[in-house]
C-alpha cells in the first residue's frame, strides 16, 4: 500500500490541468486496487457550462476520473511503466447521485483482469460513503 501526491500521479499518467481529475492516491496495490480522491471545486472549468444555474459534474467526467485512477494502478506495473492507458471500453455504467462543488469523490478501482496489453477494472465513485457512479472499464495499454 502506498500513497501518492499530485506530482507522483503526474509522473505516472500524462493527464494535466484541466483534465487531470485525481488529486491524491490514498491506497495503491499496483496492478490490483487503488483508492484516489478528487476534490470537486466551483472553479472547475466544466461548471461554466454544466450547468451555470445548477453546477453538476458531468457523469462522463466521473467515469474519466475512475479511469485515471485505474490507469495509475495499471501503469505502476513493471511491464506497463512509461506507457499510456487508453479507454478500450466502458460497460455497465450507472449514475446514482449528482456530484456538485464542495463534494469529494472517492474513486475506487479494482483491477479484475490483466492481459498482455489490456486490463479490466471495476470502478465505483463515492461521495460521503454514498455510491454516486460505477462502471466496468477496459484499458488498452500502448
Amino acid at each position: 500500500m502506498s500513497v501518492m501526491d499530485i506530482n507522483q500521479i503526474k509522473a505516472t499518467i500524462p493527464h494535466r490541468y484541466p483534465f487531470l481529475l485525481i488529486d491524491r492516491v490514498e491506497e495503491l496495490e499496483v496492478g490490483r486496487k487503488i483508492v484516489a480522491k478528487k476534490n470537486v471545486t466551483a472553479n472547475e472549468e466544466f461548471f461554466n457550462g454544466h450547468f451555470p444555474q445548477e453546477p453538476v459534474m458531468p457523469g462522463v467526467l466521473i467515469i474519466e476520473a475512475l479511469a485515471q485512477a485505474g490507469a495509475v494502478a495499471l501503469l505502476g506495473m513493471d511491464e506497463f511503466k512509461g506507457k499510456t492507458a487508453y479507454f478500450g471500453g466502458i460497460d455497465k455504467a450507472k449514475f446514482r447521485q449528482k456530484v456538485v462543488p464542495g463534494d469529494t469523490l472517492r474513486l475506487e478501482v479494482e483491477i479484475i483482469k490483466v492481459k498482455k496489453v489490456a486490463g479490466i477494472g471495476k470502478g465505483i465513485a463515492y461521495v460521503d460513503n454514498k455510491k454516486v457512479a460505477e462502471a466496468e472499464l477496459t484499458f488498452m495499454i500502448g
